[in-house]
């Protein structure tokens, strides 16, 4: 027996009308009834909420159902897939924008004065970006070894767009080596360091308001 056979005749045993289960899971009637005759399948919360409310075990629900447990499997590598782009997109912003910050400092570097490239980029941009960024990442579910890692990577790259830009600059004209600068490392752990404080400390207390 396939799945919109199990939850009509659950529902007729436990004496609910279509109606009244669609309001119970906020969806409409004919949802509930493209569902008992298997026209579509319902996710894997409203399974659950269902055998809740017709006191019926997911097992016996999902039992001998190929298409369902196919649905389900599908449903959950979508979400998986979408919560794994959710998690890196704001590194993969953070990349964009620091890449944008040296192309433009090398193609209008005859056009740019270095101190205001200076004061947009390292006074401007990037710790906004980089606080932002890791304010969404330290109230996100990452372990605290991956945000400590954010942190440091975004002092690295804070380090490595000074040496790409003025530091090369300076290696080009003058025909010298120059010395990453650390103090841009620092600057840019500390700005990090600030935001994923604050996302963690956001991420606790909303944490502790739930329980």
């Amino acid at each position: 027996m396939d799945i919109g056979s199990k939850l009509k005749n659950a529902r007729n045993e436990a004496k609910f009308t279509q109606e009244e289960i669609a309001e119970k899971l906020g969806v409409s009637r004919q949802t509930i009834s493209n569902w008992e005759n298997s026209k579509s399948y319902p996710d894997i919360i409203s399974v659950i909420k269902l055998s809740d409310i017709y006191s019926i075990t997911l097992d016996a629900l999902l039992k001998e159902d190929e298409n369902m447990i196919k649905h389900l499997d599908e449903t959950t590598n979508i979400v998986k897939s979408k919560n794994r782009l959710r998690k890196i997109l704001p590194i993969l912003i953070f990349v964009s924008i620091w890449t944008f910050c040296i192309l433009f400092f090398w193609i209008f570097s005859g056009a740019t004065d270095a101190a205001v490239f200076s004061i947009f980029v390292f006074w401007g941009i990037l710790p906004v970006t980089s606080l932002i960024i890791s304010v969404i990442i330290g109230k996100d579910d990452f372990r605290s070894l991956t945000k400590a890692g954010v942190v440091a990577l975004i002092g690295i790259m804070y380090m490595l767009c000074e040496y790409f830009t003025f530091s090369l600059a300076n290696m080009v004209a003058f025909d010298k080596l120059n010395l990453p600068n650390l103090e841009a490392l620092f600057g840019g752990i500390l700005v990090s360091a600030i935001g994923m404080g604050i996302g963690c400390l956001a991420k606790y207390i909303k944490d502790k308001k739930s329980k």
